[in-house]
């Protein structure tokens, strides 16, 4: 994977997330890939992907920014930036958060994202 091929999945994946276009996130996560993020369980397959952005995550809309994306040419890929948006109670909010990927045949198999906020 090269760096233009990193930039325009990641770009991919948070243009379906902000725009709510779920239908379409098997554009470029695998059907078996699996998603971790804090507060939850890992996500493990597509559909299950595809439950957690309908039904379950807390945010009701917004926009990631990313900042800079850099990338492996073994398949990993990490970005970072920040998110703007509301909950789906309304509350305004804005964190920033870096992913770590796994990519194989143009599509991401694993995802992990950070927070940044004190922890320890």
């Amino acid at each position: 994977m090269n760096i233009n091929d990193a930039r325009d999945l990641i770009t991919r994946l948070f243009t379906i997330i902000d725009s709510a276009d779920y239908d379409r996130l098997g554009d470029v996560f695998a059907a078996d890939a699996v998603y971790e993020r804090p507060g939850y369980e890992p996500l493990q397959g597509l559909p299950r992907i595809e439950q957690f952005y309908r039904h379950e995550r807390v945010i009701g809309s917004g926009r990631h920014t990313v900042e800079d994306v850099t990338c492996s040419e073994t398949g990993s890929a990490v970005s970072f930036g920040v998110f703007r948006g509301t909950s789906r109670a309304g509350e305004a909010l804005e964190e920033r958060f870096a992913d770590v990927y796994r990519v194989q045949d143009g599509k991401i198999v694993q995802r992990t994202t950070y927070f940044f906020r004190p922890a320890i």
